[in-house]
């Protein structure tokens, strides 16, 4: 829990400068909208690098074992985020200052894509029998404590600099310095996390298969040959959870504060600080049933807890232009529909990190699980803002709703057709 809050800190950081910060400083003076996007296609970027680094770090983590692993994409990603923070912007040397900040974030990708299998197979490994999902859930709190520290720290430096996103001008502190304070913090964190890392042991699950003499020695290519059809279930099963929360987290924030209108020009306006706000309250909801998740996960298996979950994705999707409709999106409104949301977000996200390494046997579970996460992200991740923003520009907000609900009806049917994993051998080959 500790090594995946620090690497989706360093994450999310990114995410909400490329909402409040990146279109200002690296991309040409313009359209507003089409800086923004252009952001938006850089932050999608880390979730093309992601099946990367599952592949990389996974062929590594199969190999030579999960914490030699996990200690490789903590220093990948902590680098990155530290560079970042370093950036020169596109106003000092053009052109390249975009392309150095989409390189910084394909690393980004690279290193998170080793990160969440390696995590994950240390918890559910590690496990006692019928505790899998309850021991695999804590990984997953990295997410809501990662998210909450990098907004908390960007919230406490706005307001500590009296920094507002519409008003402020260009030469402000927090545009010329400010914004930096999160990425070169994240040097601090690395340090902790490779100090508890550095303490872990191997999982005994790997420590017998190695015994056994069951390693592979291509596990990406021996994945695709034994495996695929986990590889293809896995992708879609995790594909609304992926679109769910960068909806309700990324694309949310551009909407709320009004960077967004509606097709009839009509647009929200909350100030990102008051927004940032109701989104820290939220993201609570989203880390409160991540445990929640874990417990009806090992109580009534992985399966049928998901369909209901997905099932009430689809729903809340469907209610996108009831709830969140620009003419009655209130800041109370608005909190509800986010505590909705990322609620659901917990429900999902939480039983995923012991499903996807049970779909695999233990020779390929690191790659296999890490290429079905990171494929998802692609599919549902990288591409949600970017999507998200067009639509809400050219249809209204309802048509973000439906894309969600699209989104989940694959997932459902995905885990319609998936068999039952609670009481899976995680030994065998």
């Amino acid at each position: 829990m500790v090594g995946t809050s620090i690497e989706f800190f360093d994450f999310y950081i990114y995410a909400t400068a490329a909402v409040l910060v990146f279109p200002r400083l690296f991309f040409p003076a313009g359209n507003d909208t089409t800086a923004l996007l252009a952001s938006f296609a850089t932050f999608g970027l880390a979730f093309v690098a992601r099946p990367v680094g599952s592949i990389l770090f996974g062929h590594f983590g199969d190999r030579i074992g999960r914490k030699a692993t996990l200690v490789g994409s903590l220093l990948t990603m902590g680098i990155a985020t530290f560079l970042i923070g370093l950036l020169p912007t596109y106003d000092s040397v053009g052109i390249i200052a975009p392309m150095l900040l989409a390189l910084m974030r394909f690393a980004q990708g690279v290193g998170l894509g080793g990160e969440w299998s390696g995590a994950a197979l240390l918890a559910t490994e590690t496990a006692k029998k019928g505790k899998r999902a309850w021991a695999a859930m804590w990984p997953q709190l990295g997410a809501p404590i990662g998210f909450l520290m990098a907004n908390g720290i960007f919230l406490v430096l706005m307001t500590l600099m009296d920094y507002d996103a519409k008003t402020s001008a260009s030469d402000h502190a927090f545009l010329t310095w400010g914004w930096r304070v999160p990425f070169l913090l994240s040097a601090v964190m690395v340090i902790i996390g490779l100090y508890v890392r550095l303490k872990l042991e191997e999982t005994p699950v790997f420590k017998r298969a190695v015994a056994q003499g069951q390693r592979v020695k291509t596990p990406a290519a021996q994945v695709f040959r034994t495996s695929w059809r986990p590889l293809v279930l896995g992708t879609f099963v995790m594909l609304a959870t992926y679109t769910l929360f960068y909806v309700m987290t990324t694309w949310v924030v551009s909407y709320g504060t009004g960077k967004v209108v509606d097709a009839s020009g009509v647009a929200v306006s909350i100030a990102y600080t008051d927004f940032l706000g109701l989104q820290l309250i939220s993201v609570l909801f989203f880390a409160a049933f991540v445990p929640v998740s874990g417990w009806l996960a090992d109580r009534f298996g992985r399966r049928i807890t998901l369909i209901v979950v997905t099932s009430a994705i689809i729903v809340f999707g469907l209610s996108f232009g009831w709830v969140a409709a620009p003419e009655t999106a209130t800041a109370g409104r608005m909190l509800v529909f986010m505590c909705v949301g990322l609620a659901l977000m917990g429900l999902t996200f939480g039983p995923m990190s012991a499903v996807l390494p049970e779909l695999f046997p233990t020779n390929v579970r690191y790659t296999g699980s890490g290429i079905s996460y990171n494929t998802a992200s692609i599919l549902g991740a990288a591409v949600a803002p970017f999507i998200a923003t067009w639509l809400v520009n050219s249809y209204g907000v309802a048509w973000v709703g439906v894309y969600l609900a699209v989104a989940a009806a694959l997932t459902l049917f995905a885990l319609v057709v998936m068999r039952e994993t609670r009481d899976a051998d995680l030994d065998r080959v």
